[in-house]
């Protein structure tokens, strides 16, 4: 039989990380061009390391520890809100912010997991091992697609020039070269056509 506190606990866990449909992003999405939600991005990015993982740098990659840190990674978010990749004066608390999300909604979970859940988004933050670099590598990867694959609409809206977006996704290389390889050509070839400004 179940431990129904366990459970009980579990499940408000599980209704809290519905909250996450309602934090919008500001890529759009590439056919109704509305803006997308975080739930929508950790899917995506789920379904990425499944598609790309033999892109990875490191061949004994743990697929299952990259896909559970990508699909728990934002739910911090419910509490500090999506922080837009090119907005500096965000940026500066962004994870004093995201901490405390993660202390609240993880804390939610009983406590074997809520540990389990901290200690993969704090994997992911620091982006040391070989998994949190490839993991980070599609979180970078993934609005970027969608903003070539919208004429540039998030960058332009914002002013977002070439050089920023390659000196924020840069790091794209540290998981995967193929990657990086990849998303520079995109970015060039959507400056080439006005998409995103020099």
């Amino acid at each position: 039989m179940a431990d129904t506190d366990r459970l009980a606990q579990q499940m408000r866990f599980i209704l809290e990380a519905d909250r996450l449909k309602e934090i919008f992003r500001q890529s759009l999405l590439t056919q109704s061009r509305r803006r997308e939600n975080d739930a929508e991005h950790s899917w995506h990015l789920g379904l990425m390391v499944i598609v790309l993982a033999e892109h990875a740098n490191f061949p004994s990659l743990d697929r299952l520890h990259v896909l559970k840190m990508l699909l728990i990674h934002d739910l911090v978010e419910i509490d500090a809100g999506d922080t837009f990749a090119y907005d500096e004066a965000a940026l500066a608390g962004q994870h004093e912010r995201e901490a405390r999300g993660a202390e609240r909604v993880f804390g939610l979970l009983p406590a074997d997991q809520a540990a389990e859940f901290r200690a993969l988004w704090d994997e992911f933050e620091a982006k040391q091992t070989p998994e949190s670099k490839f993991a980070a590598a599609l979180d970078r990867l993934q609005p970027m697609l969608l903003n070539a694959h919208t004429e540039g609409a998030a960058w332009r809206k914002h002013g977002v020039k070439l050089a920023q977006v390659r000196d924020r996704n840069a790091h794209i290389a540290d998981g995967s070269g193929a990657l990086w390889d990849y998303a520079a050509n995109m970015i060039e070839t959507a400056a080439a056509v006005g998409h995103l400004e020099r």
